[in-house]
């Protein structure tokens, strides 16, 4: 039995979830620093999977390893379509996505806006 008394820091459970993506071929993989944008979590990880099946075993494996490591999620949404599948490891979100629902939502674009854009209505992500 894994205890969740597991203390660490979110750069560590970022960085497993990183090796657990790499693992399984998920594609696209994008990590936003959201630390300055909101107290929800630390970092904003956004993946695409090639099928529905894919989305799906990218999800389950980052769960395992997760667990494996002590770090319980909070909660996992849309693991039974497969299109779109949240899930809330606390200082970690990951969207893993079908390409299509990540072109349509946008979510990497939404999270990357500055601060300062978001406040003076601009719709310019950092990159810009």
């Amino acid at each position: 039995m894994v205890e969740n008394s597991k203390k660490s820091e979110p750069v560590d459970l970022k960085e497993l979830v990183l090796e657990s993506l790499d693992d399984i071929k998920a594609v696209d993989v994008v990590c936003i620093d959201v630390r300055d944008k909101t107290e929800l979590t630390d970092y904003m990880i956004v993946v695409s999977g090639t099928s529905n099946r894919h989305v799906k075993s990218i999800a389950n494996n980052v769960v395992v390893d997760a667990k494996a490591a002590g770090f319980m999620p909070l909660g996992i949404e849309g693991l039974d379509e497969g299109e779109w599948v949240l899930l809330d490891l606390t200082d970690v979100v990951i969207h893993m996505m079908l390409p299509s629902a990540r072109e349509f939502y946008d979510i990497e674009r939404l999270w990357s806006m500055s601060v300062q854009a978001r406040e003076s209505g601009s719709t310019h992500t950092d990159a810009d």
